[in-house]
């Protein structure tokens, strides 16, 4: 019994946060947010311009937990802007590290501590996860991301990125802030692509670490927000703008290589 209670109480740190944006993520919300506090203190949430009715039990939540913290943004702007937000608040408050995981239970909280440790070990560098997909993993979703992955690695001469669409990963602050700061974009889906390759033209290296993914069917209270035409523009033109970028740094990539 009392290792059994010791392998739930959870790990407390002053330079790494679990950052969660939330967007109409549903009754999932919850239980995400009590497993990531079960593994990790502290836990922040932004909500996004929530219109579900998950705000007030969030703040309810926060004001029974020390370890948890929620923002409320007055309007949907959009998951990167809302982690831009997190971070910002984050740096302010003397924080170096962010480990973001999506409020819809599609990623591990079990993983938040190995994933903490890792970028503990290796400070400078960003932590991303490797999805491991189940059957619930739609075929469309799983062949789309490797074309993205293809491109990023182009993009970043195959520093290393093994996969550039998983929302579960540790950023250090300060270069993700310097990198979101200097242009207009990186402020919705297109978030997650555009931060790893950014951070790698920057010089943050990527380590790789597995990590599970549950797809919930709309009957076990699972939310999407993807919308396949909308979204896949918006990675083209993502992936458009990166490549050009790409072209401009190549001679400076290639030096790194040498």
């Amino acid at each position: 019994m009392e290792a059994r209670f010791t392998s739930r109480t959870p790990e407390r740190s002053s330079s790494h946060l679990v950052l969660i944006p939330s967007y109409n993520p549903g009754p999932k919300v919850f239980a995400t947010v009590r497993d990531a506090l079960d593994q990790w203190i502290p836990v922040w949430v932004v909500i996004d311009g929530s219109t579900d009715q998950t705000t007030q039990g969030l703040l309810a939540m926060a004001a029974a937990e020390p370890g948890l913290k929620v923002f409320v943004l007055p309007e949907n702007r959009g998951k990167g802007a809302a982690v831009l937000f997190g971070l910002r608040e984050a740096q302010a408050s003397g924080f170096t590290h962010v480990l973001t995981m999506d409020s819809d239970g599609q990623h591990p909280a079990e993983r938040i501590r190995a994933f903490m440790q890792a970028s503990m070990a290796l400070p400078d560098a960003m932590v991303l996860g490797v999805p491991l997909f189940d059957a619930s993993a739609p075929s469309l979703r799983v062949q789309g991301r490797q074309i993205s992955n293809w491109w990023a690695n182009l993009e970043t001469l195959w520093t290393g990125i093994h996969d550039s669409l998983y929302g579960f990963r540790v950023y250090p602050i300060e270069p993700l802030i310097a990198v979101m700061s200097r242009q207009a974009w990186m402020r919705r889906f297109d978030f997650d692509v555009e931060a790893v390759v950014r951070l790698c033209w920057r010089g943050v290296p990527p380590v790789n670490l597995p990590a599970p993914v549950r797809y919930f069917r709309p009957e076990e209270g699972g939310v999407s927000h993807f919308k396949y035409g909308r979204d896949n523009i918006l990675l083209t033109w993502m992936h458009f703008r990166l490549f050009w970028g790409f072209v401009v740094r190549l001679p400076l990539l290639l030096l790194r290589r040498r």
